[in-house]
């Protein structure tokens, strides 16, 4: 019984041991022939295959430092907008800085002012004076998409690049600076400015 016990485990492992072999993608000899060439490649001053970097996948939005201070020190902003931006922050998409019905969908769909109350868990009714406070002050931009069931124009909304922004600084969208180009005097006087 020990005997075939130990047969079978000797199989089981002779099996796995194929199983890896022939998973390899390249054999010992082909894995030496890129290595040699490699070598040859590095000692003229060449890469062959570039080191793949690792990603971060993290979802972020930066707030400017010094512009939140600016409009902290004029009072710009109402406690209750100022309350609205922190809770918008998951749904920014990144690079469009489009409020979002969710970040990690491969195409978040832009939310209503409806759609918006509603994930923020607030009434309509509240929202609504808030998102048009901060569209006036030039904090928040909308654009028309479309039409919704009743015949009611639909807008998607945009967060200012200047005050809240998810990507990179050095590549804002160029249709987000066109909608952010006019602001408010106030908001020219930015200590910092993305373009």
């Amino acid at each position: 019984m020990k005997k075939n016990d130990e047969k079978f485990k000797d199989a089981e492992k002779k099996a796995r041991l194929r199983e890896i072999e022939n998973e390899k993608i390249l054999t010992v000899e082909e894995l030496q022939k890129a290595a040699e060439l490699q070598t040859k490649a590095n000692s003229r001053g060449m890469i062959l295959i570039p080191e793949k970097k690792v990603k971060n996948r993290a979802r972020f939005v930066q707030l400017i430092q010094e512009n939140m201070a600016y409009l902290r020190d004029r009072k710009y902003l109402t406690t209750a907008e100022k309350n609205f931006l922190m809770d918008i922050v998951p749904n920014i998409e990144f690079l469009s800085n489009c409020i979002v019905d969710d970040c990690k969908k491969v195409s978040p769909t832009p939310v209503t002012q409806s759609d918006l109350a509603e994930i923020l868990g607030k009434k309509k009714q509240n929202v609504n004076p808030i998102i048009k406070g901060l569209v006036d002050k030039g904090i928040l931009a909308r654009s028309e998409s479309g039409l919704e069931d009743n015949n009611v124009r639909a807008y998607a909304l945009f967060v200012n690049p200047h005050i809240m922004f998810s990507g990179d600084r050095d590549k804002v969208n160029p249709t987000l600076k066109a909608m952010f180009k006019k602001t408010p005097n106030e908001l020219k006087k930015l200590p910092v400015r993305l373009f």
